[in-house]
């Protein structure tokens, strides 16, 4: 009589894709959703954004955004944004809001931010803090018209950052550095984009 012996062996482990779940308050499987979507379609990463201006008095107006267009349709905010702007005091104007350049370092600082908390879900990174400082040089002698040799618009920005998370050093500046590449405001502020004017005469 003979005896077989059968050895039954288990299958190898199967490697598992990591779990993708909502990080650092971003939606981060709609972030992978997005991107995958934008990546077979890319006619859907078309966006058009938009904001109105009404002047109030002297130096001071008033913004608001309240629609775009993008991913095929159009879209609103939850609510219409108005943000004011003005000149302080110093410069001629009544302090009733920030100036039009503050409002551009703050576009760059929290451009940059959101890069920041979505390019760190997407890594597998729980952030605690990020916080930043910007400040920009400017000399006033260009847009006050007394010396065509001095640009108008800033002469340098200088921006800090200190985040925390559950990561390395070089791993939270690898994100920040990441962030930077991808950021609209940065891209703009540094290559420029063409502007056109149009002027309706009332």
């Amino acid at each position: 009589m003979t005896t077989q012996t059968q050895t039954v062996s288990s299958p190898a482990p199967q490697k598992t894709k990591r779990e993708v779940v909502a990080r650092n308050g971003v939606n981060t499987p709609a972030l992978f959703a997005t991107i995958g979507a934008v990546k077979g379609q890319p006619e859907l990463a078309q966006f058009t954004f938009r904001a109105q201006n009404r002047w109030v008095k002297g130096t001071g107006s008033v913004s608001t955004a309240g629609s775009f267009t993008g991913a095929g349709g159009e879209h609103e905010h939850k609510q219409d944004f108005a943000y004011p702007a003005d000149h302080p005091p110093v410069l001629c104007g009544e302090g009733n809001g920030p100036t039009p350049v503050e409002y551009l370092l703050g576009a760059l600082a929290s451009c940059i931010t959101a890069g920041i908390a979505n390019i760190a879900a997407a890594r597998g990174v729980d952030l605690e803090e990020v916080e930043s400082s910007v400040e920009g040089a400017i000399d006033l002698q260009g847009l006050l018209g007394l010396n065509d040799d001095v640009r108008n618009g800033y002469q340098g920005i200088k921006l800090s950052f200190k985040v925390k998370g559950d990561a390395s050093e070089q791993k939270l500046r690898e994100i920040v550095e990441q962030s930077r590449k991808r950021s609209a405001v940065y891209d703009v502020l540094t290559n420029g984009v063409p502007v056109a004017i149009e002027v309706a005469a009332g």
